[in-house]
């Protein structure tokens, strides 16, 4: 990949990774917010905010942050299987990205729900606040492997680098 392609890549990789973390933070506020709050309206508010984040801005940013990454993996001297914290990273991002498909229809859910139940019913939805905290976790993670690349290549990234293979290739 050419030296200006690549920083547009990775500012592009970097602004969506980086905002599915923010994102992720405004949900988890608002899952906090159906928790404390003794208003129902704010509890309802709160779920509806939470279903409009994961729909419209969390799932399209884990998306675009995962088909990035496997561009700048490709297009780049790290490639995608050649070290430990690419893979892990691309492990991850796959990981958080599925598990936020599958609880999404279930956010949708419980949203309509809170637009219907009154009171103590309401109350008992509380919030959600597991699932986008070990998420955040996760993309931390995932951010502080991709800043400091700790070292450490794969069988595959070894063969592939060993002299051998150079000598073969020419």
């Amino acid at each position: 990949m050419a030296p200006r392609v690549r920083k547009f890549a990775l500012t592009v990789h970097l602004m969506f990774s980086i905002g599915w973390i923010g994102a992720v933070v405004a949900y988890l506020a608002l899952g906090i917010s159906a928790v404390t709050s003794q208003e129902d309206r704010t509890v309802r508010a709160a779920w509806t905010g939470m279903e409009l984040i994961g729909w419209l801005a969390i799932v399209p940013l884990a998306l675009a942050s995962l088909v990035t990454g496997v561009v700048m993996a490709l297009g780049t001297k790290w490639g995608l299987f050649r070290h430990y914290w690419v893979l892990f990273s691309f492990v991850l991002t796959i990981f958080a990205t599925v598990i936020l498909l599958l609880h999404m229809p279930d956010v949708s859910y419980l949203a309509d729900a809170a637009q219907e139940a009154e009171g103590a019913s309401l109350k008992a939805l509380g919030g959600d606040l597991g699932h986008p905290g070990i998420g955040l976790v996760v993309l931390l993670m995932i951010q502080v492997l991709n800043m400091y690349k700790p070292q450490g290549m794969t069988r595959y990234g070894r063969h592939k680098q060993s002299p051998a293979r150079t000598v073969l290739a020419l």
